[in-house]
């Protein structure tokens, strides 16, 4: 079956918006453009959200417009420091006695800083699964001591 040609007796005049919107689609199926999509032939997943509860819908439509409940936010600055610290880790055999002295002070900065978001992470969490256990300084102060020795 043909389709009318909705430009016919009109030259010069732009398509109407569906047959402009039909056209770019139907050259885009011809250019294959479609032909890599993920689940292609396939029912997409369902997301379950069913541990949300009544959040649920909140919870979608915040994730939609890329923005997430505080808690998780501060999760994620949680994460982001614990980063720092275990790069810190990572590079401490190989750091000069000045460096030493850097990283042992950028470690307690860290602890704090960490220390304060997961008291703020603790108290905005909507269960204690999401809960984090505070950092001891004194113990990451000698998780860095001994990467330190190990790099003689």
């Amino acid at each position: 079956m043909t389709r009318p040609d909705h430009n016919a007796g009109n030259e010069g005049q732009p398509l109407p918006r569906e047959a402009l919107i039909d056209r770019k689609i139907r050259e885009a199926q011809e250019a294959g453009a479609f032909d890599d999509l993920p689940f292609q032939g396939e029912p997409l997943p369902l997301v379950d959200d069913s541990a949300a509860g009544d959040w649920a819908l909140a919870y979608r439509m915040l994730k939609g417009s890329n923005f997430a409940p505080p808690w998780i936010e501060t999760d994620k600055a949680v994460r982001a420091l614990l980063a720092e610290r275990d790069a810190i880790l990572e590079r401490a055999p190989r750091a000069s006695a000045i460096g030493r002295q850097r990283d042992r002070a950028e470690v307690q900065r860290i602890v704090e800083a960490a220390n304060r978001a997961i008291t703020r992470l603790n108290h905005e969490a909507p269960t204690y699964r999401q809960h984090r256990r505070l950092l001891d300084l004194d113990r990451e102060l000698q998780a860095l001591a001994k990467a330190c020795d190990q790099g003689g």
